[in-house]
């Protein structure tokens, strides 16, 4: 099944680009990650809120608080697309990885989505 692929944009043929379900998900995923709380209109709690960590020190007490905060959005956001079986945050030089493990509701096929969010000084 096609959707259309996120950031919007036109395809090869100059039809709206389309993306299969695996990187639709992976998308909602960065949606949900990289929207702050406050930033949509109609929704102003949609988001997660890890961006507000980008000026914290990449450390274990902010790798928490991201888990925390993400494996709680995915849930809120998109539970309806996917189960979240498990969120970890690892600090990296300057950033967060942030690796989301999961169960598409629809084929029930497992799925990794692997996200770098930038941090601030070490």
């Amino acid at each position: 099944m096609s959707q259309i692929d996120y950031p919007f944009h036109f395809g090869s043929h100059g039809r709206t680009a389309q993306t299969d379900t695996s990187d639709y998900i992976r998308d909602l995923i960065e949606q949900v990650l990289f929207t702050a709380p406050g930033e949509r209109v109609m929704r102003p709690d949609f988001g997660s809120g890890v961006m507000q960590l980008v000026f914290a020190a990449a450390s274990p007490e902010v790798a928490a608080t991201a888990q925390f905060l993400v494996q709680g959005s995915l849930q809120q956001w998109l539970s309806d697309v996917i189960i979240v079986e498990s969120v970890e945050v690892q600090p990296q030089d300057s950033a967060l990885l942030i690796t989301v493990h999961y169960i598409e509701r629809r084929s029930q096929a497992r799925g990794v989505a692997q996200i770098s969010v930038p941090g601030g000084m070490p």
